[in-house]
């Protein structure tokens, strides 16, 4: 999908059908799931299950939403406009996609950008504009021509953009670069402008399209990187194929892990063999749910778009898949966290699991109109264990028994005596108990009234019940809370134990 002339738009092989595939030692793939692994139909349902693993559940869905109304858009002389991703970053919304804005300096594609205080729209940019350049093409290197298919997430104050780039001219022989920011708008190519992930060169296939279309999640400490590489040896005849690498470093450097026929292993480099692909398809987008315990996986298929799911091992499907029908012309961008996790709904966080996503509508000089879809799964079990209502409701406030408030911060309760202090951290409330949290340890108390501190370059935190500082951010807070700021040294600030940022909260 790097470039419009060479991207990728060929909808699911094996018609609206979903395969995992396998290839073992360089052997063609196999038109069904092998060594053991369950397989998705040319029918759309879930059509096997590996041995010892549970039969997927059906998960009942309402609200459906969306229609053809244009939310984000270079303007009426950009020539396309697709490939989205998509941020929810507090209460606003950051979208990136690949477009060419009028004007451009240089022939090729460019990723740009645009944020909104709604889901629906409209996307501007700075200044009202409708939309920004954030990357574009390199003098020179593997991108120096195209740039596209940006898939950004956030970790640890840093943003990270993987995109697809070449400098073919005909959108061909394509790699996967990163580049880096603080901001998710000043961006430094990674690896000294090397694509991170090449293609492998199993397979040379009619298309030569090559490696790209990248998706990124943050999970378990883990960098997941979902991707197409059309020289694959699991991918299809035609190059379709959703590969996966993982590592602990965003550059897949570090304990570089891929998927195997036998789960993750270990291999030498991110061009080694394409063993399994998880889906049989292009322009693929995905999100770890913390509700669902699975990764949701969006691709277009010939009614519209296929949210299918797999479990953290990849060994089953623990969903029938989810069908949208409507327009596309591209595939889809889910709405996601910062690390690329689906954001939790906040009226009903564990009980409902909202997927919302954007794609391109019509067709041009390439695919445009970019418009919003969603639709809500109900009825899930997703507080049902404490480590996964400690995930699900991170960042919420829940009834105590007492005349205060528990906030679920990085995997403990905080209490808090004043509600209105823990609502302006936290990301939204629930109002009934969580059996499966009542015998969480509360790990600090926060009166009314305690201490503040501050120190030059140091942020305000308070001091709680367990002599931690637990950060805050700004005085508003402080006061809120009827506490005192105190301004200490750098030196006093630092001797103390710290907890949680609590003002990460709301990300």
């Amino acid at each position: 999908m790097s470039s419009v002339r060479g991207r990728l738009s060929v909808g699911l092989v094996l018609g609206a059908g979903l395969t995992l595939l396998v290839a073992c030692g360089g052997s063609p793939a196999l038109p069904e799931a092998a060594g053991g692994h369950p397989a998705i139909g040319a029918g759309g349902g879930a059509t096997s299950t590996a041995p010892g693993t549970p039969a997927p559940t059906t998960l009942h869905t309402g609200n459906s939403r969306g229609n053809t109304d244009v939310v984000a858009s270079g303007g009426p002389d950009a020539p396309y406009n697709y490939a989205p991703s998509v941020l929810r970053v507090g209460n606003s919304y950051r979208m990136w996609w690949c477009s060419q804005l009028p004007g451009a300096a240089r022939p090729g594609d460019e990723i740009v950008s645009a944020t909104s205080a709604s889901p629906d729209g409209p996307f501007t940019g700075s200044g009202g504009a409708p939309a920004d350049v954030q990357f574009g093409n390199s003098p020179s290197g593997f991108d120096s021509l195209h740039t596209c298919d940006p898939s950004v997430i956030a970790v640890g104050g840093v943003y990270y953009l993987y995109y697809t780039g070449t400098s073919d001219p005909a959108g061909d022989n394509n790699s996967i670069g990163l580049a880096t920011s603080t901001d998710g708008v000043h961006w430094t190519r990674a690896n000294g402008g090397r694509p991170i992930v090449s293609t492998s060169g199993e397979v040379h296939r009619a298309n030569a399209y090559g490696a790209g279309q990248p998706s990124a999640v943050y999970l378990d400490g883990w960098y997941y990187l979902m991707f197409t590489d059309t020289t694959g040896g699991a991918a299809a005849s035609n190059g379709a194929g959703q590969f996966v690498l993982r590592a602990k470093d965003a550059a897949l450097t570090n304990t570089l892990q891929a998927l195997g026929p036998n789960g993750f292993g270990s291999v030498p480099s991110t061009f080694a063999p394409r063993r399994t692909s998880i889906l049989a398809g292009f322009t693929a987008d995905w999100m770890w749910v913390d509700a669902l315990n699975a990764f949701a996986i969006a691709a277009d298929t010939g009614a519209g778009t296929t949210i299918t799911f797999w479990d953290a091992d990849f060994r089953y499907h623990p969903y029938n898949p989810i069908q949208l029908d409507g327009a596309w012309k591209e595939g889809p961008g889910f709405v996601r966290r910062a690390d690329g996790h689906a954001p939790v709904n906040t009226t009903d966080p564990c009980g409902r699991v909202s997927f919302d996503f954007y794609r391109a509508t019509q067709q041009g000089a390439g695919p445009t109109g970019i418009a919003h879809f969603g639709v809500d799964a109900l009825g899930v079990s997703g507080c049902a264990t404490t480590p996964q209502a400690l995930d699900v409701l991170n960042g919420f406030v829940l009834p105590s028994p007492q005349r205060t408030v528990y906030l679920v911060a990085d995997g403990v309760l905080v209490e808090v005596e004043r509600r209105s202090v823990a609502l302006a951290l936290a990301n939204g409330m629930t109002t009934t108990s969580v059996p499966a949290l009542a015998k969480v340890t509360v790990a600090a108390t926060v009166p009314a009234g305690v201490q503040a501190l501050t120190a030059p370059g140091r942020p305000v935190a308070l001091l709680a019940s367990d002599g931690r500082l637990w950060t805050v951010g700004s005085t508003a807070l402080a006061a809120l809370n009827s506490s005192p700021v105190t301004t200490v040294s750098t030196g006093q600030w630092d001797a103390y134990p710290r907890g949680f940022d609590l003002a990460e909260l709301r990300g």
